[in-house]
């Protein structure tokens, strides 16, 4: 897929600054070419507006030099173009996919923007082990075993494998844990494994089970319940009435995995289902996921779109956006025709390398599941207006209650984790009209030597100085976003003192800046807030911005306790091997269970090394050398 770092392969042409609007843009139309191409329109201040494709540079630049005929939409957008750039391509599949990256990367503010693209979570059968684990993936595919998925959610996944593992009885440890096993574990006492660590079940009885599982998976269920009936039946006519048992409630949990998959369409073996609904300038797209004929999960999407955005257009954009990272289905279930409906299906035919269908169905089952994803859409859609709503009124109580100039957009919430100054980390939540935004959550490890272990106003500087030093290096205009309105410190009045200064120091002086204190008696309801300059001030206890100020605040404190204990477990499993070049994770779990500790490494001899399977003689040396080297 084709990647265009900021300015690369543009040319952007001059006169910018003599005109704007649709004059600008008819002054560019002559110097263009019939080929295929991206475009960007940008304002006065350099800032992206539109990012948009076209078959023909030269025709689709045209259409928005007319003065006229325009929608609100395009016609402010025209307004405000003050410069234009351009990229040529050699195929228009090409200018799709350029796109759609240029519009994740710089997030124009006219374009229909997909805001959470994050990978969805599969189920994983490997094929590297005589006894294979059946457990959740989420990522890149590089582990070599069989995939099965996506499922909308790690909930979903994680019920299916819960039902999974009683139906076939199949392990879910690693495999080191595996190894070391010398009795059954808990998983076999509650009849949720067939504990072939220790050799309870034969390696053909295993892979019988295993293929048991793959069928149903594939969506052959039918197959497998007759197979688990007929051998229950055959056990309770030899009278192995424990066997019998077992069988049948293995086809009992069989039967609720299917249950709690909701929808089970017999005539759709593999599609996506996306709905679109629209009201109100917002949109919502909801996407069901078949898979063997199982519905394995739901997700509802709020892409960012301006007013009177078509829906072609937004599903056009979502579904371009959405498989940039995904491997489409065979089919797409739509509400609404796309856009552009031939360069779509390419492109996600050159992403599957098979054919990929784009249906909107009218009648039968599969109109059926789009009418359920669009009800869906449209009842997702009402629950996130009605929330936003409700958050409007918070953040609109907030700027009243702190005398702030008007309802912050942005609020980032810190927060500090130790355990007395040890893996000290801290920790910065991110907060706005829409609720949390996650995605823009980050975490500091405390890097300073010269800060006395457990100093929250040192570690809170430099947390701090990061935060603000990076971002006034990104963006010194400040015409991003990414600067926030308030800062909310999980502190008193030394942290908000601590924090004042070092953005005096960064020149940065016009954001305000809030400490919550627990108060006298650390009673949630009672907490003090300090702000630079003024009284320290308290809400009443039962005012909804006072519990709107405690989640945000809790929320910072489990971001930041979680990020601490992530770098305390990695600290306490650590070893001197991480440090050798060569040696990962394969290799050093090869290493420990040679010689039986790391020290026993350490202190190992070149030909011991090189008897470890998977140990060269070259990178014996290298283990050698970084052990036993001087100086």
């Amino acid at each position: 897929m084709p990647q265009a770092p900021e300015n690369t392969g543009f040319e952007e042409e001059g006169s910018a600054n003599a005109q704007r609007g649709h004059r600008l843009i008819a002054s560019y139309v002559k110097r263009l070419g019939n080929g295929p191409g991206v475009y960007r329109m940008l304002d006065a201040q350099g800032a992206v507006l539109y990012v948009g494709k076209a078959r023909s540079l030269k025709k689709r630049v045209s259409s928005y030099a007319k003065p006229t005929g325009h929608s609100a939409r395009i016609g402010r957008m025209i307004a405000n173009t003050a410069s234009m750039m351009f990229l040529s391509t050699e195929t228009e599949t090409e200018a799709l996919l350029l796109e759609q990256n240029l519009i994740k990367q710089l997030k124009p503010r006219y374009n229909v923007l997909l805001r959470d693209d994050k990978s969805f979570p599969n189920i994983l059968i490997p094929k590297d082990h005589a006894f294979p684990a059946i457990k959740k993936h989420r990522g890149m595919k590089r582990e070599k075993g069989d995939y099965f998925g996506p499922f909308a959610s790690a909930g979903a996944v994680n019920r299916t494998l819960n039902q999974l593992q009683k139906a076939f009885l199949l392990r879910n440890c690693t495999d080191s844990m595996f190894e070391s096993r010398t009795r059954p574990c808990l998983q076999y006492q509650i009849k949720r494994c067939s504990a072939p660590c220790v050799g309870r079940i034969s390696q053909a009885d295993y892979a019988s089970d295993l293929a048991d599982a793959r069928r149903f998976l594939e969506g052959r269920t039918t197959t497998v319940q007759a197979d688990l009936a007929a051998q229950m039946q055959a056990a309770s006519e030899a009278m192995e009435f424990e066997r019998a048992a077992a069988l049948r409630d293995r086809i009992h949990a069989l039967t609720h995995v299917q249950s709690t998959q909701g929808v089970n369409p017999a005539g759709v073996r593999e599609a996506d289902v996306i709905a679109l609904h629209q009201a109100e300038g917002q949109a919502c797209v909801e996407v069901f996921f078949i898979r063997a004929n199982q519905n394995w999960g739901n997700r509802a999407y709020f892409p960012r779109l301006s007013a009177g955005t078509e829906p072609g257009e937004v599903l056009e954009a979502f579904i371009t956006q959405f498989y940039a990272n995904k491997t489409p289905p065979r089919q797409l279930l739509l509400s609404h025709p796309v856009d552009n409906t031939d360069l779509v299906t390419e492109a996600l035919c050159a992403a599957l390398g098979k054919k990929v269908e784009l249906l909107v169905p009218q009648r039968g089952e599969k109109a059926t599941l789009v009418e359920a994803a669009m009800r869906n859409a449209r009842e997702a859609l009402a629950r996130k207006m009605a929330e936003s709503a409700s958050q409007a009124r918070l953040l609109d109580g907030l700027a009243k209650a702190f005398d702030l100039d008007g309802p912050p957009q942005r609020i980032e919430v810190y927060d500090n984790s130790h355990i007395q100054g040890t893996n000290a980390v801290g920790g910065m939540i991110v907060a706005g009209p829409e609720g949390f935004l996650k995605s823009h959550y980050r975490k500091f490890n405390i890097r300073s030597k010269e800060i006395t272990p457990g100093d929250d106003f040192g570690m809170m500087r430099e947390v701090l100085e990061r935060r603000f030093t990076r971002l006034l290096k990104e963006d010194p205009e400040r015409a991003s976003d990414a600067w926030p309105d308030l800062l909310l410190i999980d502190g008193g009045p030394g942290q908000v003192s601590a924090v004042e200064a070092v953005m005096k120091e960064l020149g940065v002086d016009d954001i305000a800046i809030v400490g919550v204190a627990k108060g006298l008696e650390r009673d949630a309801g009672k907490e003090e807030f300090h702000r630079p300059g003024a009284r320290p001030m308290a809400l009443p206890h039962r005012d909804p911005v006072l519990y709107f100020i405690q989640r945000l605040r809790d929320e910072a404190h489990r971001y930041a306790i979680g990020a601490h204990r992530a770098k305390r477990s990695k600290a306490i499993s650590a070893t001197p091997l991480d440090d050798v070049p060569g040696v990962g994770a394969t290799r050093k779990r090869a290493l420990l269970s040679h010689f039986g500790s790391a020290k026993a490494v350490s202190r190992a001899g070149l030909q011991d090394l090189q008897a470890v399977d998977g140990i060269s003689a070259a990178l014996a040396e290298t283990i050698y050398a970084h052990f036993h080297e001087k100086g």
